[in-house]
């Protein structure tokens, strides 16, 4: 894969990052979160997952089977998008 491929559009990161960070040692979606952001942007790595585990795969030689998912992290509670564009208390308008 060219490095100038974008891999996550959420956070803008490229597949030369993914690549580097795979050099620091991540061996892992999750890893590579970690390092770069990849995944953590709004579709929680919907659209990027399968992207990661190619360059994973094809840079360390892993089986697709052995390199594991990505984990999401879903928010806590639902907050009303106009509480955080107010700023008032997520906990009045559950």
């Amino acid at each position: 894969m060219k490095d100038s491929v974008i891999v996550c559009r959420c956070e803008d990161v490229t597949a030369k990052d993914v690549k580097a960070a795979i050099v620091k040692g991540a061996h892992t979606p999750n890893d590579i979160k970690r390092l770069t952001r990849c995944g953590s942007g709004v579709c929680q790595a919907k659209i990027c997952s399968d992207l990661m585990v190619e360059i994973i795969h094809e840079k360390t030689g892993k089986p697709y089977r052995d390199i594991g998912i990505h984990r999401p992290r879903m928010p806590i509670r639902p907050v009303v998008l106009s509480t955080l564009l107010t700023g008032g208390d997520a906990g009045e308008n559950i």
